[in-house]
């Protein structure tokens, strides 16, 4: 119980430096692109300055026309430096919410990530099976509360689990498919009896249940995931 609290401790702090993590590098990956950005935009009073240039360059332009020309081009520099203004005001803009909107998804991720393990914990530990009642009259099978309709072949093959269960043994696909067909093991196919067990679990309908219930254990065999104490078969 210890070595669960500590892993989960861990698992949570390991987390949280990833979030962290995360997170400077969005803030630091975006602060790189708006420097960036922002150094590539041209001065604001450039355009003024040029024209500002051309007045002191010009100042033997006495005509309306040419004077007017002048005013002309100072007015669109102006114009010119409170667009380019409002653009980098945009741009800024946009970035933080850039930033905030990345910073959202990450923390979403992690944590649909942290909640998806969380559950596959909760499958595999939470259910605890203390009552597994065969009825062969009824083809019924009941867990705990849930009562189960199966094929007579389906509910064959869990009578020969729960056989071997109860004395403690484990059973092969050849094994299974011997007892069910009546013939020697060296007669029978492996497959056969691996064919039973996936008809087993497809008939039960309740994928949670099954993989819960009927567990094949590498090299060895099937065997069903419950204690003895709590087999009945009627």
């Amino acid at each position: 119980m210890q070595d669960s609290s500590t892993s989960a401790i861990e698992t949570h702090r390991s987390v949280n430096r990833i979030v962290v993590f995360g997170m400077v590098a969005i803030v630091a990956i975006l602060a790189g692109a708006a420097f960036f950005l922002f150094a590539s935009l041209p001065d604001a009073n450039a355009f003024n300055s040029r024209v500002e240039q051309l007045f002191i360059e010009n100042n033997d332009l006495t005509s309306n026309a040419e004077v007017k020309l002048l005013e002309i081009l100072a007015n669109s520099g102006t114009a010119f430096s409170d667009t380019l203004r409002s653009y980098r005001l945009v741009i800024l803009v946009l970035m933080v919410f850039a930033t905030a909107l990345l910073m959202a998804t990450l923390v979403f991720l992690v944590t649909a990530v942290m909640l998806n393990r969380r559950m596959s914990v909760i499958i595999k530990q939470g259910i605890q099976v203390s009552s597994l009642v065969i009825n062969r009259g009824q083809n019924t099978v009941s867990v705990n509360d849930l009562e189960l309709k199966l094929t007579p072949a389906a509910l064959e093959t869990l009578s020969v689990l729960a056989e071997a269960r109860m004395d403690d043994d484990l059973l092969s696909g050849s094994e299974i498919e011997a007892v069910i067909s009546g013939r020697s093991a060296s007669d029978c196919d492996e497959a056969a009896g691996a064919t039973r067990i996936k008809r087993l679990r497809d008939t039960m309908g309740n994928q949670l249940i099954s993989e819960v219930l009927v567990k094949n254990i590498s090299r060895q065999g099937y065997t069903l995931d419950v204690e003895k104490a709590v087999i009945r078969m009627i």
